[in-house]
């Protein structure tokens, strides 16, 4: 296996179960896992715009509570 000689890591991280991390797999695998975290972050991100935009879900419940 080659290695970075900078800081003796592969340069690809290894693969699960024999196929590629990034391979977009249905069911119960490490690779649903990994793409889950990965939306899940750009859902994150994307609401946080929308709240700075001015627009909030939280908000506007938050409003209608009271």
């Amino acid at each position: 296996m080659q290695t970075n000689k900078a800081t003796e890591l592969p340069p690809v991280a290894p693969a699960y179960n024999g196929i590629d991390r990034n391979a977009f797999l249905l069911g119960w695998k490490p690779q649903a896992e990994l793409w889950n975290g990965r939306l899940a972050m750009i859902g994150f991100a994307a609401y946080l715009l929308w709240d700075l935009a001015g627009f909030s879900v939280v908000r506007d419940v938050l409003n209608l509570v009271h």
